[in-house]
């Protein structure tokens, strides 16, 4: 299909071959890397065990994943709730909602270098309550 689809690049008849040869070479690296990227099982190929067993890897993994958000989410909330409620929203809505400096200006009606210098402060406070927490990677759930 694709010597087909691409004769209209072949130039001069004398050249053919060359051409199709280089055709055919780039078609095998393509099909190489393809296969090297994501090696192909076919769920026919498998048997029911290795289906279930498959399956039961992949739930596994998930589990581990939400498990280790949720007790992210919950290590960031704790920190979170030590600092004033005015420094929990400014990096909610600029760390976790992602607003641009431009939308919060407009929020807090402060030109952008007093909303640098706050954020700055409110991250110093929140990494002054992380080392106070213990503040080493142990003492939280790793992202």
């Amino acid at each position: 299909m694709r010597l087909y689809y691409s004769l209209d690049q072949l130039r001069a008849p004398e050249v053919f071959e060359p051409w199709l040869y280089r055709l055919t070479v780039n078609a095998a690296y393509d099909y190489m890397r393809r296969q090297k990227r994501r090696p192909e099982s076919r769920m026919a190929d498998l048997s029911e065990q290795q289906v279930q067993s498959a399956d039961a890897v992949a739930g596994s993994k998930h589990r581990n994943e939400e498990t280790r958000k949720a007790g992210l989410r919950e290590f960031v909330q704790s920190l979170l709730g030590h600092v004033s409620e005015e420094d929990r929203i400014l990096l909610t809505l600029k760390e976790v909602e992602g607003l641009s400096l431009k939308e919060l200006e407009n929020i807090y009606k402060v030109n952008e270098n007093a909303l640098k210098v706050r954020l700055f402060r409110a991250r110093q406070r929140v990494l002054k309550a992380f080392s106070a927490a213990g503040g080493d990677a142990k003492s939280h759930p790793s992202e």
